[in-house]
């Protein structure tokens, strides 16, 4: 085993990358980097019926995205590795397993298996019935000799088993977080080490791997810890000495049951679709099981780095809380450079208006130095980017169009909001500055002179010339949108509330 800490990720392409992957694939990353070890990315797809095509691209994209960058791996979908002890695809590795598998044969450690699906289907069948623990009942061990396993092998189709010893008592699994876990030989079943097809199951495959990938530390999922016996009885079998063993807690919803869908996004890539930050995504997972102390929640990626242990990783399921992780990310958006917040924030507007971007009608390529000085007015409202077309889409936009009916606020009569906004153009057509402070010392006063709160009179102003009732500090978008828009803006107000007066009025 290497001197250094080497650790690995080890996904299988069998679909996005969720919440769940992603978080062990965290946690092996920050012990690396703490311990001056080696990030290994290894991708595991022997189960070639489930292989999904461009699972690969999305983990890679999921670890690009979130800085998790790996010292040894696969580069890409399309191949090429670095490293010293690849390839790290296990597709491409089957030589080395069928060695192992030739191994536990030779030494009567395996044997193989002829029984069809059919029989087993019936024999598990059998085994409910009679209220029996499920495993496979050894026939083509017990009933046939050896010379007969031999024969057939030669002959017919088969999968590989690996023999369960029946003496040494219980299997012990040091598990570092957990303490010995000790499990009952008899519970456990010859399972399949080969398949059919000439692929390793995950239990071989990962066991040889992790060897002669020189693995010293296996963190993984607690789902896991029921197989972990398997796989000492295999290291055991070929003389190899078993990594230091760590099964992470399970991730749960607020309901406590096992994070699914139904709890939310849970795949990788729909955190980042929906305008969540890297760090505060790398923040919010690396608290799914492991924490400093009962009260610091905030790390920068340094802070993680510098204090990641496996002792202060618990047992106990963690709570996924999706409102603590958009709360955080809000924080993370609030503490950006707006310059910085501005070039991320750029992507989601140009996106279709049917995938949450700014109206179609909306030239693209937005420009990003007007993004730059509208950026400051939506940064303590914005917990997710994805909210910025929506905060935003006005200043993109032509003239609003306001009822006449959102022209007037509560408590105040069509009579007044009228004559108010007429006031309001006329006072800004005489100001010569177009800033911030002008338009404070022109309009506040107005208020009481026109016998008005100023919630009043500014929630007027800001649907006239936003065509809403919310929008970001209304003297800084007015700033932005500009005198010649807003002027034409309020002109249009007055004359709807006129027109909607003249109506009423007509027979």
């Amino acid at each position: 085993m290497a001197d250094t800490v080497r650790v690995r990720f080890a996904p299988s392409p069998t679909g996005e990358p969720h919440i769940g992957n992603i978080r062990t694939a965290l946690f092996n990353w920050l012990f690396a980097r703490h311990s001056g070890g080696s990030f290994v990315l290894r991708i595991e797809d022997t189960d070639q019926e489930r292989k999904v095509e461009g699972a690969l691209d999305s983990i890679l994209a999921s670890l690009r995205w979130l800085g998790l960058d790996w010292d040894e791996g696969p580069e890409s979908e399309n191949g090429g590795s670095n490293g010293d002890y690849g390839p790290y695809v296990q597709s491409e590795r089957l030589g080395l397993y069928r060695e192992a598998v030739d191994r536990l044969l030779a030494n009567g450690d395996a044997y193989p298996c002829f029984c069809s699906p059919e029989r087993l289907d019936a024999m598990r069948k059998e085994q409910q019935r009679n209220q029996q623990p499920p495993g496979y009942d050894r026939h083509c061990l017990t009933e046939l000799t050896s010379e007969e396993r031999e024969r057939r092998a030669g002959e017919e189709r088969h999968v590989v088993r690996f023999r369960i010893p029946t003496e040494g008592g219980t299997v012990v699994v040091n598990d570092y977080i957990r303490g010995d876990v000790a499990y009952e030989p008899a519970l456990i079943d010859d399972f399949v080490i080969l398949k059919s097809d000439g692929f390793p199951t995950y239990h071989l495959a990962n066991v040889v791997d992790d060897h002669f990938m020189q693995i010293t530390h296996v963190m993984r999922a607690e789902e896991w810890l029921p197989s972990a016996p398997r796989h000492v009885l295999l290291y055991r079998a070929l003389g190899w000495e078993p990594p230091v063993l760590a099964h992470l807690p399970m991730i749960l919803g607020p309901d406590r049951a096992k994070l699914s869908k139904r709890h939310g996004a849970t795949s990788t890539l729909e955190y980042k679709n929906s305008g969540y930050l890297p760090e505060a995504m790398t923040n919010f997972m690396a608290l799914l099981g492991w924490s400093l102390d009962d009260h610091t929640e905030v790390f920068s990626r340094d802070e993680l780095v510098e204090h990641f242990d496996l002792d202060r990783v618990g047992k106990a399921g963690a709570i996924f809380n999706a409102e603590k992780l958009t709360w955080m990310n809000g924080l993370y958006i609030r503490q950006l450079p707006a310059e910085e917040l501005a070039e991320r924030i750029l992507p989601f507007l140009e996106r279709p208006e049917a995938e949450g971007g700014l109206p179609d009608g909306v030239a693209r390529p937005v420009d990003a130095a007007y993004v730059a000085t509208l950026t400051p007015l939506i940064q303590e409202r914005l917990k997710r980017l994805d909210e910025a077309p929506g905060l935003l889409s006005f200043f993109f936009e032509g003239l609003p169009t306001p009822a006449a009916s959102d022209l007037v606020p509560k408590g105040v009569s069509p009579e007044q909001a009228t004559d108010a906004l007429a006031m309001v153009t006329d006072k800004l057509e005489a100001i010569g500055d177009w800033n911030e402070e002008a338009l404070e010392a022109t309009l506040r006063p107005m208020a009481e002179e026109l016998g008005l709160k100023t919630g009043q009179l500014f929630g007027a102003i800001r649907v006239a010339v936003t065509g809403r009732s919310v929008s970001p500090p209304l003297f800084e978008t007015m700033v932005a949108l500009g005198r010649e828009r807003c002027m034409d803006a309020l002109r249009n107000a007055v004359g709807t509330l006129g027109e909607s007066a003249a109506q009423a009025s007509s027979p």
